[in-house]
């Protein structure tokens, strides 16, 4: 690679700071800021990151701090300090966009952008690239759900997805439509002061499904881009009929990093899936396999690391799904005991055991045909990751071994890391992990 042709995208300065790299229409490296630093979320790049930034010809800002910043003074908040310097920056939106765009399977498509907000805009739809409506601050689907995991007693920017689980447990009973006009930075602590958790998080799961629905409707094309952190509500995504759905796997502020790339060049990237992290020894997969026939757990950290939310393979704890190991690996990642776990499927076998929308990425529920219960949240569902032939990641090996000495085709998957950690990343972070928890690592 000579340094005229690289290009550097970067998200930093809010939360979950990212990096990634671009070779031509090739994405050579993708990465997480907190996987380096072990802060999770951390809102600036790691200065191993810097350094693979330094090396570009040109470097990409995901959004525009100027309307940033004068949002933020206007809804009572602090200015945002600027590290990093950059040659070019795109709107916060934008870069949502161009990151499904530019690694979508299709061109003639809508994008749909729901997030919390960028500068100003919460939500846009686009056709390609050209935007053609968009809804501004303090109207906020993304905010309204943080808001209410804030009430629930979660962590904001970081703990939505608990809320989507939790949604399960309760009804849908209160009315959280006011909200959405309000100026929710600061929270509604005193919403419904006698409603129950469950409740809360159900009647926010039930009007963003709502309110999604009629987005959706608004995007005439047959292929539909979904993007923003909004993207990752597995839920209400699989509630969407009638489109050729496309989801970067990585849809939220460090996935813009793509976007703010891809927006130099404003091509087609070559997508061969979020395996763009840190790299590591490809693991054994017999080695796997005997470590889950005997003590029905074993992590796995190989090849490179996933860019973006979900472990699919490369940095994840599996466990035996024909056991009950759900409140054991509940202990072990020492979360709560509600939340669900997902299973990981040889494609072939995929529709025997489940019945909906389900892709490679985890990016949807489908109804368990099934009663491996370690891998069915209380709804009957389960957020299914397909492992296709030509899956890069050890996974596939490990299924087809596994399968051949159970004759079960499927392995509860979760990622390598216990609570409010980041996912194990390199080595060292897996030398850590094995001496402090009761697992081994492959």
């Amino acid at each position: 690679m000579s340094r005229t042709d690289i290009v550097a995208g970067f998200s930093e300065g809010f939360h979950d700071a990212a990096l990634c790299i671009l070779d031509g229409d090739e994405i050579v490296h993708a990465s997480h800021a907190e996987r380096h630093s072990r802060v999770k979320g951390d809102r600036w790049l790691h200065p191993s990151q810097l350094q693979r930034l330094a090396g570009a010809s040109i470097v990409a800002y995901y959004e525009n701090p100027w309307k940033k910043n004068a949002r933020r003074i206007w809804a009572g908040q602090r200015r945002a300090p600027m590290r990093t310097r950059y040659d070019v920056r795109f709107g916060h939106h934008q870069s949502h966009a161009a990151a499904g765009y530019y690694t979508a399977p299709f061109t003639d498509c809508n994008i749909l952008v729901v997030d919390a907000i960028g500068e100003w805009e919460t939500i846009s739809i686009w056709d390609r690239m050209e935007r053609i409506r968009s809804w501004r601050y303090p109207y906020s689907l993304g905010l309204l759900y943080s808001a209410i995991t804030a009430r629930i007693g979660l962590t904001p920017n970081r703990d939505e997805y608990i809320t989507m689980g939790m949604a399960a447990y309760g009804e849908p009973i209160h009315d959280l439509s006011p909200l959405l006009e309000r100026n929710l930075h600061g929270g509604c602590p005193d919403i419904f002061p006698d409603a129950r958790d469950v409740d809360l998080a159900a009647s926010v799961q039930a009007i963003f499904e709502e309110k999604l629905l009629e987005l959706v409707a608004l995007c005439p094309k047959e292929n539909l881009v979904l993007m923003g952190g909004c993207a990752l509500n597995c839920v209400a995504n699989s509630k969407i009929r009638g489109k050729n759905i496309w989801i970067m796997p990585n849809p939220g502020d460090g996935g813009s990093a793509i976007g703010a790339a891809a927006l130099v060049n404003r091509r087609k990237l070559r997508w061969r899936g979020p395996y763009l992290g840190t790299e590591m020894p490809r693991a054994d997969p017999s080695v796997v396999v005997r470590e889950l026939l005997r003590n029905k757990v074993c992590g796995v950290a190989s090849g490179r690391a996933e860019f973006g939310p979900r472990a699919l393979g490369n940095r994840s704890i599996l466990a035996d799904c024909r056991y009950d190991v759900k409140d054991t690996v509940n202990i072990l990642k020492r979360r709560q005991k509600f939340r669900p776990f997902a299973p990981a499927v040889l494609e072939e076998f995929a529709e025997q055991y489940f019945s909906g929308p389900m892709n490679e990425y985890m990016q949807f529920t489908a109804r368990a045909l099934h009663d491996y219960a370690s891998v069915i949240h209380v709804d009957g569902t389960a957020r299914v990751q397909v492992v296709r032939k030509d899956c890069p990641s050890v996974l596939r090996q490990i299924l087809e071994e596994w399968y051949e000495a159970t004759g079960v085709p499927m392995l509860l998957n979760t990622s390598l890391n216990i609570k409010d950690e980041p996912m194990l990343d390199g080595v060292s972070d897996v030398q850590r992990f094995v001496s402090q928890n009761h697992i081994r690592v492959v």
